[in-house]
């Protein structure tokens, strides 16, 4: 009986596994050592957690294949055909920088360089009709050229073939005429908007991962299937959805940024199950930490992201801001004087000064040895951390130079830690129109309940929500995703002169390429959901808001005052007597997935013994604490500060002044006081 469910999330120390069963509801975890070769650690995982791939319904994968693989550049030689005298629009970018007063850094070169880059003569105007027909001749031409050089894989990027891709589909036929087995990624259909250089820059992106990504989901596909494994594997993506390997094979630079949205979206449900529609999601790891947002139970979501600067993958996103602030990050002075903390780390190996393996910089994790709040040992002891090793680093490192007691010293240091998190929540929330005071912020990463209170202390969030198993949440978000495909189409005309049958048919033809595709992944059509919104912005302005849109559009006037509303929300000003423009149609398509549902607990009435105490320190003071084992907490447990919560994956510190109790989904639920 096929009634397992087996989530994956591949790290770059761990390999994080999530077991559900369907007919319980109960979850069980497992965690294994990373491998070069990202499969062996998955299926020793599998085989470490006693799965039988038989028995598994679903198997859900975030992977980081393809954002590695453009961070380390190790790809396969690519190739594009532009326009003739377009040759260098990914090369050109939009002339801006990543650090507008460094002078001396150079964004990095593009993913092809000028020689693999080819043209041929063609032309569209800009209201889509075709100038001047593909030259067939130059075309094949380009495709042998290309054969000869054994590219393995072209981008095809034409000046506004995002009104008609006519001569973009053709060169594509010739170069499958010519190289039959080589992946052509087209503008076209990879991203048909508006401004060439993120159009061509996604394509491109595209193009250059497909043969990586291709690979990795073929062969982890055939492993399943030699293992037992019956279905279809389901890739999350970044737009916060799944897709089958038939889709990778056209939209893989959608896997890029893969790992980081499982975590949003599990703090999303699990905020929800807690009764929380708006949630901030705090993932905190080893490294780095990654912030989120859910406003009224949906993710934001952006097309305004990267790999590397310079080049954009205009993919929808959920909204994800990644700082330098991790377990391993180093505590330093800079040249003024000043305590930093990251992004500098230490990484997994060395690590932080306690691992023993050579560090002698002070670390966070470090810092919450000294101060108490980290017992000897992570990962139910299979690393064992050296407390004297951790109080010489954090004296020598911060407290002798600034002429501070050790445990002030280890104090500063997670201070400054949480004083960056909390910029970060600033950023994602109050920058955005978003008041924290009315969000619950959920921690977790195998370092976020260690910082949660304290960062929701600073900006006043009432609630911390800890999840049961805080440093596999990530693998868990992949358990909690239906299959999503994102379309747009320009759609550049002033409100005033829309026509709302126009509009519809646009979106009738969206639709009909949403419905085919998921289709052509087996969802049923009573699975399949539709959602629409246009971006909108004020005459004149060339950034967009997103509006939801009704089905069907009958009246425009209702569109503008919505796109009003969003913008007083987002900006705190509204300008109703500007003209209005519309920009681009978008439209989400869901193919809905079942979901197994959370085993619920009844209260026991039970009150645990701690399992130890020892002390710890709060704001200077050492307190004598009591430390539970998150196993030993019942439903319905409820205790005060200060108080530690010891487990597998992560350590909970609940300090003075804040309540806990746990519910009945065995989350722990922090009501933060002061």
């Amino acid at each position: 009986m096929q009634n397992l469910r087996v989530a994956v999330d591949v790290g770059g120390t761990f390999t994080d596994i999530c077991i559900m069963d369907e007919a319980s509801g109960l979850i069980r975890i497992e965690k294994t050592s990373s491998t070069r070769d990202p499969i062996d650690g998955i299926l020793s995982g599998v085989e470490k957690a006693g799965v039988d791939l038989s028995k598994v319904a679903l198997f859900s994968h975030g992977t980081t294949v393809a954002t590695n693989a453009l961070i380390t550049r190790r790809l396969p030689r690519a190739a594009v055909v532009s326009t003739k005298g377009f040759r260098d629009v990914i090369e050109i970018r939009r002339a801006n920088k990543e650090d507008l007063w460094d002078v001396y850094k150079d964004v990095v070169p593009p993913y092809v360089p000028r020689r693999d880059r080819l043209t041929v003569p063609e032309r569209v105007d800009a209201a889509g009709r075709i100038v001047e027909p593909l030259d067939e001749a130059a075309a094949r031409d380009v495709a042998r050229i290309l054969r000869k050089r054994g590219v393995a894989a072209i981008a095809v990027c034409f000046m506004n073939a995002y009104l008609n891709g006519a001569n973009e589909r053709r060169m594509r036929e010739i170069l499958k005429e010519e190289m039959p087995d080589i992946p052509v990624s087209i503008s076209s259909q990879v991203l048909p908007e508006i401004f060439e250089h993120e159009r061509f820059s996604t394509t491109v992106a595209n193009a250059v991962v497909s043969p990586v990504v291709v690979d990795y989901t073929t062969r982890l596909g055939d492993r399943l299937a030699e293992g037992g494994y019956e279905r279809d594997l389901l890739l999350l993506h970044t737009g916060g959805g799944v897709m089958t390997p038939a889709s990778v094979k056209d939209f893989a630079a959608r896997l890029a940024g893969s790992g980081i949205a499982a975590g949003a979206i599990a703090s999303r449900y699990i905020a929800g199950l807690c009764g929380f529609p708006n949630s901030i999601g705090l993932d905190m790891g080893g490294t780095s930490t990654d912030v989120s947002l859910a406003y009224e139970g949906q993710s934001r979501v952006t097309k305004d992201w990267y790999i590397e600067f310079g080049y954009p993958i205009r993919f929808a996103s959920i909204e994800v801001l990644t700082i330098g602030a991790g377990g391993g990050s180093l505590a330093w002075t800079d040249a003024a004087g000043s305590l930093r903390n990251g992004p500098q780390s230490a990484g997994a190996y060395p690590g932080p000064a306690c691992y023993g393996n050579g560090n002698t910089q002070p670390t966070n994790t470090d810092a919450n040895i000294t101060l108490g709040r980290l017992g000897t040992s992570l990962a139910g002891g299979k690393v064992t951390l050296d407390p004297e090793l951790a109080y010489s680093a954090v004296e020598e490192g911060v407290a002798k130079p600034f002429g501070l007691g050790l445990h002030e010293a280890a104090d500063a240091i997670v201070r400054v830690a949480n004083a960056n998190m909390s910029d970060a929540v600033r950023l994602i929330s109050i920058s955005r129109g978003y008041d924290p005071r009315d969000f619950a912020l959920v921690a977790f990463g195998g370092a976020g309940a260690l910082h949660g209170v304290d960062v929701a202390r600073e900006l006043s969030i009432p609630v911390v929500i800890v999840p049961p198993n805080p440093g596999v949440t990530s693998a868990l978000g992949c358990l909690l995703v239906d299959m999503q495909h994102d379309f747009s189409q320009s759609c550049m005309v002033g409100a005033d002169e829309a026509d709302p049958a126009e509009i519809e048919a646009l979106f009738a033809e969206l639709e009909r390429e949403a419905l085919a595709r998921l289709t052509h992944e087996g969802v049923a059509e009573g699975d399949i959901v539709l959602q629409r919104s246009i971006d909108m912005m004020y005459r004149g302005q060339w950034r967009s808001l997103a509006v939801n849109a009704p089905r069907p559009i009958e009246v425009i006037a209702d569109l503008v005052d919505s796109f009003h509303a969003e913008h007083q929300r987002e900006y705190n000003f509204r300008r109703d007597d500007a003209p209005v423009s519309f920009f681009r149609l978008n439209l989400k398509a869901i193919g809905v997935v079942p979901k197994a549902e959370f085993a619920v607990h009844a209260p026991t009435g039970t009150i645990p013994e701690p399992a130890s105490r020892r002390r710890v320190w709060f704001d200077g003071e050492g307190l004598d604490t009591p430390v539970y084992s998150r196993d030993d907490l019942p439903c319905g447990f409820v205790f005060e500060g200060p108080a530690i919560v010891e487990q597998l994956d992560s350590t909970t510190v609940v300090p003075p002044g804040a309540s806990a109790e746990v519910d009945r989904f065995l989350n722990i639920i922090i009501r933060v006081k002061g």
